[in-house]
């Protein structure tokens, strides 16, 4: 059974970094693409990012390019999430979550998820 979980969340200013983690386990980890997602309070989960298996396909959602930067190391079976220049808005529970054998930014094809860490910017 894959197991998914995350750390690194936290409390932050504007303008402030933080950097999550995601660590693997129970299956093949380089059979899966691995997606974050966050739900802010009173909202629906949305997608932020996705990385492929081998990192030659990597996506963002349009509102976090050029601040959020997905990777992972498949040697340790941990994918994170580099945030900069985080904004009040940016404050939701940020999940990941693993889809075996296809990349989507489409939370359905998602196959496991972690219990989410919380990121929390202030003004």
């Amino acid at each position: 059974q894959v197991q998914l979980v995350e750390s690194g969340g936290g409390f932050v200013q504007a303008g402030g970094s933080l950097r999550l983690s995601c660590a693997f386990s129970g299956h093949t980890f380089n059979t899966y693409s691995m997606g974050w997602f966050r739900q802010a309070p009173g909202k629906e989960r949305e997608f932020v990012a996705t990385i492929s298996w081998s990192a030659d396909n990597i996506y963002y959602v349009d509102f976090v390019k050029g601040r959020f930067t997905i990777s992972r190391d498949n040697s340790k079976n941990t994918v994170s999430l580099q945030m900069n220049n985080l904004k009040p808005e940016d404050t939701a529970v940020y999940y990941c979550a693993a889809d075996w054998a296809s990349i989507s930014t489409m939370e359905r094809e998602y196959d496991y998820w972690g219990q989410g860490t919380q990121v929390t910017v202030s003004s």
